[in-house]
């Protein structure tokens, strides 16, 4: 499903074209959403757009139309929003891992659902629809958990060997420990992938770049959404 501040932003697009044949301003739309700059309009604007819901016309100034409803607005149901879906079975018996040199998926491979990219620096929303699937070693997965995979986007996290385009294999838990790297879901709308720390009532997703500053939240405002075991990375 999506958020809830996506689907007012939708809701509040949709009246507007429907009323007056064209679609609200930025600063409208910012407005009407109470948020304090435009550049939470463009984060959910992205994510609408990749998503499926709305299309942005080039060369025209606010040239928005709806593409699709969500089914709380009378359309078909739909997926979106930030909700990971994973692959149950099994661990694989052997550690052998998968053969990547052909195109034959090895027996002992598991394959993961990319359901999107991630932020390595300043949250930005996840993507949560299946882009592609990824053959994944067996001796990467932890035993009695269910996976999925995330294509990072930034360089926050550089500093611990994950680089910009790396696909990192997320182990699903809604816990984790002081210095885990997680996908952490923040304020029910942005996903990052951080350092988790844990300090009383406080807790701060930590980069591994020095450019990068430590963001601390109130424990209530961040959702441990999986916890990194693996990564892979394409020459």
């Amino acid at each position: 499903m999506l958020t809830k501040k996506q689907l007012d932003l939708l809701e509040f697009i949709h009246t507007r074209l429907q009323r007056d044949g064209v679609p609200p301003s930025f600063d409208e739309m910012k407005d009407a959403l109470d948020l304090r700059s435009k550049s939470g309009i463009h984060r959910l604007i992205t994510a609408l757009e990749e998503r499926g819901f709305i299309r942005r016309l080039a060369h025209r100034a606010r040239a928005i139309e709806i593409v699709k409803l969500p089914e709380s607005m009378g359309g078909a149901p739909t997926t979106a929003g930030f909700e990971p879906r994973v692959i149950d079975g099994p661990h694989p018996s052997s550690s052998e891992p998968a053969n990547f040199g052909t195109n034959r998926v090895d027996l002992h491979a598991r394959e993961l659902p990319v359901m999107g990219k991630i932020a390595a620096g300043v949250p930005i929303e996840a993507i949560s629809h299946v882009d592609h699937h990824v053959a994944v070693p067996g001796q990467m997965l932890a035993p009695g958990s269910s996976h999925y995979a995330l294509e990072v986007k930034g360089d926050s996290m550089i500093d611990a060997g994950i680089n910009d385009g790396d696909v990192v294999i997320i182990s699903e838990t809604t816990t984790a420990d002081n210095g885990d790297i997680v996908v952490a879901l923040v304020e029910d709308q942005e996903a990052t992938l951080k350092k988790f720390h844990h300090n009383g009532t406080s807790i701060a997703l930590e980069a591994a770049n020095p450019a990068y500053e430590t963001r601390v939240f109130p424990e209530d405002k961040v959702k441990v959404q999986g916890k990194l075991v693996g990564l892979i990375r394409t020459y």
